[in-house]
């Protein structure tokens, strides 16, 4: 999530530059060019390219797109418009005692959204006192004109009806052709919809509080928004010198209107403004080579965030094209039966050679299965033995049709580099897979300690030694051995959890393989422990256990002395809190039937 945000600030920024560097090649132009320009550096930080991206990832030019910009390429179009990494890991990892971090800093900003906002209501509460205040005025306009006893200067508030709220003696103060100056001023406001477009900003500002760049956009509107109502005013035929008088006036009797959504004609820097205004000078047109480049600005702004997100469709590849791992030199894809005989999962019957067995590309209770063999189990050449990814989307054969892959590589790749990577290329290549990552929030379970405390028995450091997850494991001097932590065997109908010495964090992870949900550890407890759970078989738990038992065929144990996992784990002191957060998916975008060979 930080690192969305941050990658959105910083394309904002660059926008919000670009933007700027076009305004000083038009400063001979009108300033209302100048001001859209800054408006859509403003609107650029409520549509983040995230979106257009993903727009263009779902869109099917993707695989001819690829063809033309290679992955090196497109690998540093995306580090540029996305340098802070926001990617999710398949299995979570982030320490319990930095939970606190995200909730701080939403914290902070709500503390500096809900400033603003009241800032702003509290002038606006003063703004709507002054138009409950006011009588109709007989002024001939567009609009309706009021007249306010307080001392604030003309002004326009409103954007679907809106009103002009003049002062209750302006006429005293002007004289005739001063205040039709003023006049035209406050109009030309209310036909380029000033109000609204000063609300939109408005909003950004409330959200981006924090950020000096949403200011600096704020200060440049207001000055050429005002600019640009000068020009039409002097457009329109009033004398520099009368209208330069009426606004000193008006500076001099009144005070400015405290909303910002509330344009007077004193805003911005009122020297310049009357400099530029006793020169009589009217500001150029565009011609038509800058409107032609003002257009096509406006098309590459939308349209590269989409093509980036075409050429970049988030299909997982374990590691980048230029260090792609080997491809199998023969590969046979063959349909099969899952029967007695035929072994899932086999993996290497050889050195340098492939045999996965009979299975299906996605495996019925979402565990096992060539994708969740390739880029899950396997993904990036390691082993990842918590992982199990929910698989989404594809025919219903993927689930149904059974195939066994016989496949050779060239010299001795490891298993683990068969079976990811180069399992992986071999799927896209002959399953034709197109497969993406996406995160969605799911019900989940917060592992948290019990009222009374945590009853665990901790182990001492050393007394055995972590699993590596490379095989064959390495041998250990003698007096050690590896801590045997799994899930698996069964105790009549119950199923064991069993670790000699696991943190929180990795018995969570073993835990999430049982239950309907992943678990998250929120104990904050660290070190390590042993843990030796047996647990009757509810309707919490899935089918599929590891070693190949069939926990939801059967039901569920009838000893009730036998608890369920959630009394299981308060007998250790700890519990489960249903709650919300993320989790990944697999979702397949396209697959095809492979042909026999």
């Amino acid at each position: 999530m930080i690192g969305a945000w941050t990658n959105h600030l910083w394309q904002s920024t660059l926008f919000a530059v670009a933007a700027g560097l076009l305004t000083v090649t038009f400063r001979k132009n009108r300033a209302a060019v100048r001001y859209w320009l800054w408006l859509s550096a403003s609107l650029k930080f409520l549509l983040p390219f995230s979106l257009l991206m993903s727009f263009g990832n779902h869109m099917q030019w993707a695989p001819a797109a690829r063809k033309i910009a290679t992955p090196p390429v497109s690998f540093t179009i995306v580090q540029i418009a996305q340098p802070f990494s926001g990617a999710v890991p398949l299995t979570p990892s982030a320490p319990a005692d930095r939970a606190w971090v995200p909730v701080a800093i939403l914290a902070v900003w709500a503390c500096g959204f809900t400033a603003v906002a009241l800032m702003r209501l509290r002038g606006w509460l003063r703004i709507r006192a002054a138009v409950s205040a006011s009588t109709p005025m007989d002024i001939s306009a567009t609009v309706q004109v009021r007249s306010s006893p307080a001392l604030l200067e003309p002004g326009v508030v409103g954007w679907l009806r809106p009103i002009l709220l003049m002062p209750a003696d302006i006429l005293n103060r002007l004289t005739h052709a001063q205040l039709q100056a003023v006049l035209a001023h406050e109009l030309s406001h209310v036909r380029r919809r000033d109000n609204l477009t000063s609300a939109i900003h408005m909003i950004v500002e409330a959200v981006f509080w924090f950020y000096p760049v949403v200011w600096w956009i704020s200060a440049h509107l207001v000055e050429e928004r005002e600019r640009a109502c000068d020009e039409e005013v002097l457009r329109l035929g009033s004398e520099p010198q009368v209208y330069a008088e009426g606004i000193l006036n008006v500076c001099k009797s009144y005070l400015e209107s405290p909303l910002s959504c509330v344009p007077g004609v004193t805003g911005s820097d009122l020297k310049n403004r009357i400099h530029e205004i006793l020169t009589g000078c009217i500001a150029c047109d565009l011609n038509f080579a800058r409107k032609v480049a003002l257009a096509l600005a406006g098309i590459a702004a939308l349209a590269s965030p989409i093509f980036v997100g075409m050429i970049n469709v988030p299909f997982l590849r374990a590691q980048p094209a230029d260090t792609a791992a080997p491809k199998f030199i023969v590969a046979s894809i063959k349909p099969c039966k899952d029967q007695p005989g035929n072994m899932r999962g086999s993996g290497e019957s050889a050195p340098g050679q492939l045999s996965t067995g009979c299975d299906a590309l996605v495996d019925a209770r979402n565990s096992l299965g060539l994708i969740q063999r390739a880029y899950v189990r396997f993904a990036n050449g390691q082993v990842n033995p918590f992982g199990i990814v929910p698989i989404t989307g594809g025919p219903d054969w993927v689930h149904s049709n059974m195939y066994e892959i016989r496949a050779t590589a060239e010299g001795k790749p490891s298993r683990e580099i068969m079976q990811g990577p180069m399992l992986q290329a071999l799927l896209e290549d002959r399953f034709h897979l197109k497969i993406r990552r996406e995160t969605k929030q799911v019900p989940v379970y917060e592992l948290t300690v019990a009222e009374g405390g945590s009853r665990l028995r901790r182990v001492k450091e050393g007394s055995c030694v972590s699993m590596p997850m490379t095989f064959p494991l390495p041998l250990l001097p003698a007096g050690q051995g590896y801590c045997r932590n799994l899930l698996g065997g069964m105790k009549g109908q119950n199923p064991l959890l069993h670790a000699e010495s696991a943190s929180l964090e990795e018995f969570s992870k073993l835990l999430s393989l049982l239950l309907d949900r992943p678990i998250i550890d929120k104990t904050g407890i660290t070190g390590n422990f042993a843990f030796h759970l047996e647990f009757a078989i509810d309707q919490n738990t899935p089918r599929y256990l590891p070693g190949g038992d069939m926990a939801g065929d059967r039901p569920p144990a009838p000893d009730p002395a036998v608890p369920s996992i959630f009394a299981a784990l308060r007998r250790l002191g700890l519990k489960l809190d249903t709650t919300n957060g993320p989790r990944d998916f697999l979702v397949i975008d396209h697959v095809e039937r492979p042909t026999e060979n």
